[in-house]
């Protein structure tokens, strides 16, 4: 048995729920502390773990009282977008390892000081965007650390999801809800941007420079409301949301790399994160489920209406890449996969609570934090003013360009995987 750690909850949703399903399943971590200014949600939680045989945790309604506990190593917190920040730097400040949930900052003022709760510290915080440990994002990346795509281009993105029906329930206390309308801006980047970040090597040896963004008018979840009252549903026919349908960002790299990242919850269509890596020799198209690599992948001659031959490229299966490419990681845990998002929720919490063991950094680490969410509210500031360009703040301050080697350890991200273990 390895090092216990003795783990902690701010903030006691649903998201926390889903948490729990999975550390159940993961070794060597006991849950000894929660908080939540709701008697009912400690009760639900307190009642989760007893079901599943471990032991009482204490409970606190204010986190800073929490912090205090000295046992106390690490601190979870699947709270709301615009809490989790200034509670994650209050951790660090207590000597805490943070892991925290996904979603845009409001502000880069709140990312500064986060980055520099860090550094007076240099205690890490992680957040667990469980996409990253995706298994094509991890395969993608392997084929990239390898050379297979050649020198990198371009990139794409997106969360693209049609939650249409729970947007237009304003009784819900879907978080959403509130903040589609209010604001106008790329609300949830980190799904798609993650797993690029890291191929491309972001704050390092390179970095956002910029971005523009774009939104679309706002119509379907107002329209869909219409449609209820006519049907007659007790609802408020003329509320309107600031969120535009779709919103296109585009970001420029230090390295001159371009990426795409699209957000679009209110339109009908099935569920996409819109994956596409494409380099000077091969692409990967997640829609397409498919990966082209120049001089290995198929290619079939054909005759055009005029009798001249010509070259067709065809895709690859992802699937014909996974047994000489899939990445170690998943070639270590693919038939012991559990808990939520078929697996992926389990490899992130690995990775944070390997880190607190070994008394390391995170995979993904402060400045992938700062620099993730900060497109939210850099998209919003480009699209007020007309989808002009902003610039990036440099959450590294110059860093990037020969930072200090990450930890080699099992669920390195930046590093070719084999070499954590010379």
């Amino acid at each position: 048995m390895g090092k216990i750690v003795k783990l902690g909850f701010v903030g006691l949703g649903k998201r926390t729920e889903t948490l729990l399903a999975t550390l159940v399943h993961i070794a060597d971590v006991e849950v000894v502390a929660i908080c939540d200014f709701r008697q009912e949600r400690i009760e639900l939680v307190q009642n989760i773990l007893q079901k599943q045989g471990k032991p009482q945790p204490k409970a606190f309604t204010d986190y800073h009282e929490m912090l205090k506990l000295e046992e106390l190593e690490a601190v979870l917190i699947p709270t709301s977008w615009n809490s989790h920040l200034s509670i994650a730097k209050d951790c660090m400040e207590a000597g805490k390892y943070v892991g925290i949930e996904v979603g845009g900052a409001s502000s880069v003022d709140e990312l500064w000081q986060l980055v520099h709760a860090y550094e007076r510290t240099m205690t890490p915080c992680m957040m667990l965007e469980n996409c990253c440990y995706g298994r094509n994002e991890l395969l993608v990346l392997n084929l990239v650390r390898k050379g297979l795509f050649g020198e990198l281009i371009y990139c794409e993105g997106g969360y693209e999801h049609c939650l249409r029906e729970r947007l237009a329930d304003l009784d819900s206390y879907e978080e959403r809800v509130i903040h589609n309308l209010h604001r106008n801006g790329d609300l949830y980047p980190t799904h798609e941007l993650g797993p690029v970040s890291k191929i491309l090597g972001i704050n390092r040896g390179n970095r956002f420079v910029s971005l523009t963004s774009t939104a679309t008018k706002a119509r379907s979840v107002r329209n869909y409301r219409r449609e209820l009252a006519e049907k007659g549903e007790n609802v408020d026919p003329w509320v309107e949301y600031n969120e535009g349908d779709v919103i296109t960002t585009v970001i420029r790299c230090a390295n001159g790399e371009v990426i795409t990242l699209t957000h679009s919850i209110s339109l009908p269509r099935p569920y996409s994160r819109n994956g596409r890596v494409q380099g000077t020799k091969g692409i990967w198209l997640e829609d397409a489920n498919g990966i082209y690599i120049d001089g290995i992948s198929k290619e079939e001659t054909l005759i055009d209406v005029a009798g001249n031959p010509y070259t067709e490229h065809r895709w690859d299966r992802v699937e014909d890449y996974y047994e000489e490419y899939d990445h170690p990681i998943w070639k270590e845990w693919k038939d012991h996969m559990v808990g939520g998002h078929g697996g992926m929720d389990a490899l992130a919490l690995q990775a944070f609570l390997d880190a607190v063991r070994k008394g390391v950094n995170t995979p993904i680490d402060v400045y992938d934090v700062a620099a993730w969410m900060a497109v939210t509210c850099l998209s919003e500031q480009s699209i007020a003013i007309g989808s002009a360009p902003v610039p990036f703040p440099d959450f590294t301050n110059g860093k990037w360009i020969d930072r200090e080697p990450a930890p080699k350890t099992r669920w390195a991200l930046d590093q070719i995987y084999e070499e954590c273990f010379e």
